[in-house]
């Protein structure tokens, strides 16, 4: 069995494969509205690829590889985006947003690195949203409120997707409990990252772990973050109970992003003092790029956990090992292809 492949006892899909087809588009439709309205977003287009010398590729943790590919009538080397971090930050300065105003997209990735299981594949699918603050909202009280903003914006989807299907019946506890990733690691420190993350997931049921990507206190990180989009003292992932796994889900990977002080300090950590060579950096330098806050929130996660499914596979078209189809069919999974 794969790592992370979850098969939960007596597990029987609510919709059908066709049925399901349909509930993700109106679950989807319903997320994205509700989305919008509670961070002010404006919809935008976004790129698939990107050029590898304009250093505007998420690196994620530094050691995925992308996918490359040369063009035809274009020098240099194009890159399939990981996600759209700094490109959306980018797009904000060019597009002339204020201050209150932001903008989302549909970001299709490959990340063909992922190790696939229950919650992962190597195509990601999610809607990225940034939107443009002010200095004096760089602070864990704006996160904090923008965290709630999308708990809400969740909580309501998820009532509207279970009227429309009333087989689907559990919940999303409304309320966030906050924690900091060295407070989790003092509170359970025998235990792993993830094990940290099932413990206290199980217990408050919505999540927002704090300050992720810097060295704690026993000289182990977390998890890994690229130091160049957010602000390790200011970010974090929002986590649900996934009842049906019985695990911690991560629905959102998110925060306020990183100023001329905080990006010169964790590429420093990093190793990755090279990166100021960058337009986009250098724009975080000189100031000419907009103060944001952003993430991404993922489009098969979240309607994976709406329609109370087992694998991300059941609502996602991908590539998957011929062993894991086999297996998942055995157990009532059947996954899209």
């Amino acid at each position: 069995m794969y790592e992370g492949l979850i098969f939960p006892e007596g597990y029987v899909a609510k919709l059908s494969p066709k049925e399901t087809q349909t509930a993700v588009e109106f679950t989807r439709d319903a997320f994205q509205k509700n989305i919008r309205h509670a961070l002010n977003l404006r919809r935008v287009t976004c790129p698939l690829f990107v050029t590898a010398a304009s250093g505007i590729n998420d690196d994620l943790n530094g050691v995925e590889r992308k996918v490359e590919f040369d063009m035809l009538n274009i020098d240099g080397t194009a890159q399939v985006v990981q996600s759209l971090a700094k490109w959306k930050r980018a797009a904000l300065g060019r597009y002339g947003f204020d201050p209150g105003e932001g903008m989302y997209t549909n970001m299709s990735a490959i990340r063909r690195d992922d190790k696939c299981d229950s919650l992962h594949s190597i195509y990601v699918d999610q809607w990225d949203w940034e939107c443009v603050i002010t200095e004096d909202q760089r602070n864990l009280d704006f996160l904090k409120f923008t965290v709630q903003r999308i708990v809400n914006a969740l909580v309501a989807t998820k009532a509207f997707v279970n009227n429309e299907y009333p087989d689907l019946h559990r919940t999303i506890d409304p309320n966030v409990f906050f924690i900091t990733t060295q407070e989790l690691e003092d509170l359970y420190p025998d235990l792993t990252p993830k094990e940290r993350e099932d413990r206290i997931v199980e217990e408050k049921r919505t999540v927002f772990l704090m300050q992720i990507g810097d060295v704690l206190k026993s000289g182990e990180k977390h998890d890994g973050r690229a130091p160049d989009y957010d602000d390790w003292k200011l970010n974090g992932d929002l986590l649900l109970w996934n009842e049906v796994l019985e695990c911690a889900e991560e629905i959102s990977s998110m925060g306020i992003r990183v100023d001329a002080e905080s990006l010169k300090e964790q590429l420093k950590k990093a190793g990755c003092e090279e990166r100021l060579q960058f337009p986009f950096h250098q724009g975080i330098i000189d100031g000419t790029l907009p103060l944001t806050i952003g993430g991404g929130i993922g489009q098969s996660r979240v309607c994976m956990f709406m329609l109370e499914k087992a694998h991300v596979g059941e609502v996602q078209v991908s590539v998957w090992p011929e062993d894991m189809i086999r297996e998942c069919e055995e157990h009532g999974i059947t996954l899209l292809q």
